[in-house]
């Protein structure tokens, strides 16, 4: 629903968007990226699941679940990799049933409150912490 619901706080750019950009900013700093979305919680524990071994990041935009979902912070917690938690809107800013995040405990780091900017900077954070491993 990006471009569409609530712009003055999600922005106006799609997801299709976000995805394109991001691939080649992954592009140019040689990362290869899977991107994937659903709204299903249980499709994403079973992606989050099947990328333990062939990948080494998750970055992470739960929506909703990122405050309600332990089924979905445990298969992340359980990833071998490295874990980055995204968010559109700066969660601490909004409603408090918003501030209070189930994966921020267990994720390398958080990126929040920079509209589709924050997966840009995941990807780029990504791309320095890859360097000095």
């Amino acid at each position: 629903m990006l471009g569409t619901r609530e712009p003055d706080i999600y922005g106006h750019q799609t997801l299709a968007d976000i995805e394109a950009e991001c691939r080649r900013l992954a592009s140019e700093k040689q990362l290869d990226i899977d991107w994937y979305q659903s709204n299903l919680e249980g499709e994403l524990i079973s992606k989050i699941q099947s990328l333990a071994g062939s990948a080494d990041w998750i970055v992470i935009n739960a929506a909703g679940l990122t405050h309600t979902s332990v089924a979905l912070r445990d298969a992340l917690s359980l990833f071998p990799g490295g874990v980055l938690e995204v968010h559109l809107s700066n969660i601490h800013a909004r409603e408090s049933f918003r501030h209070k995040s189930l994966i921020s405990a267990i994720a390398k780091g958080v990126i929040a409150g920079f509209g589709a900017t924050s997966y840009y900077v995941a990807i780029d954070a990504i791309s320095h912490l890859h360097l000095e491993t």
